[in-house]
């Protein structure tokens, strides 16, 4: 396969269920210009990242469409609503995990429906679901200073797919775990994007992650970040995980993506 058999035109090839809609979308702090001219369609059910050079504006985009940021121009439209702040139809999951230090798994993952008026019967029964879900079961009672690492970003996973969010924003979200640990995550990951349906949108510096775990991938140039291209993965995912990382296909859009890139690096 070659770069050709996945790249999207970017004016032509808008999805047809889009979720979330970027249009026009810049971004400058002082003189500084972070992000230029982004139009971008996130379509229902699938799994887009952003993908690009350090200081391409990856996570800004995000919290742009968070509402944890107000964008100097254009729109972000969430199911056709304009996006003026953070709302519930979007969940955040950070890189440094922002779990609540007092709290336990089971207070965390719940917190959101708490804030949402839930009675504690009800909430601690979808929170202990999801705690199941990203393998936490029996770690209910314990402290985030009695968890790895990896535990704790579980338990930042499992708090935004609780509150029953329609997109999942994941800002890095294993870079904080080794090798082995994120493999693992990039495949619960995937369980989870087949099995909860929702449009996530995902930011990492690995090409490798993005092309794994990827419907969509959305490459941005160096700052001020633009779309230069969008590509689909052509991989098949009934396969097992390491015969996915030994496809030619897999191989081959990794190294197209680090040709089309490796310009960016100093």
């Amino acid at each position: 396969m070659t770069m050709s058999d996945a790249v999207f035109n970017i004016e032509k090839d808008v999805p047809a269920d889009a979720v979330v809609e970027v249009r026009g979308i810049c971004k400058k702090y002082g003189e500084v210009e972070a992000l230029r001219n982004i139009d971008l369609d996130f379509p229902r059910g699938k799994l887009t990242t952003l993908l690009g050079p350090s200081g391409c504006g990856k996570t800004t985009l995000l919290k742009i469409i968070a509402g944890l940021i107000e964008p100097s121009a254009g729109e972000v439209r969430v199911n056709g609503r304009p996006v003026t702040g953070p709302g519930p139809e979007r969940a955040f999951v950070f890189q440094d995990f922002a779990l609540m230090p007092w709290a336990t798994v089971m207070r965390n993952v719940a917190f959101g429906l708490e804030l949402k008026g839930m009675g504690k019967a009800e909430r601690q029964s979808i929170a202990a679901k999801y705690i199941a879900e990203v393998g936490l079961s029996g770690f209910e009672d314990k402290y985030p200073h009695e968890l790895s690492g990896g535990m704790r970003q579980r338990v930042g996973l499992a708090r935004a797919f609780a509150v029953n969010a329609e997109v999942l924003l994941l800002d890095e979200p294993f870079s904080a775990v080794d090798e082995q640990n994120r493999r693992k995550f990039q495949e619960d990951l995937l369980r989870l994007v087949e099995k909860e349906r929702k449009t996530f949108i995902f930011v990492t510096h690995s090409i490798e992650e993005a092309v794994y775990v990827s419907d969509r991938i959305v490459l941005l140039s160096r700052r001020p970040g633009r779309v230069s291209q969008i590509i689909e993965p052509k991989i098949d995912r009934t396969a097992s995980p390491d015969a996915i990382r030994r496809d030619q296909g897999y191989l081959d859009t990794v190294e197209e993506i680090w040709q089309g890139l490796k310009h960016y690096v100093d």
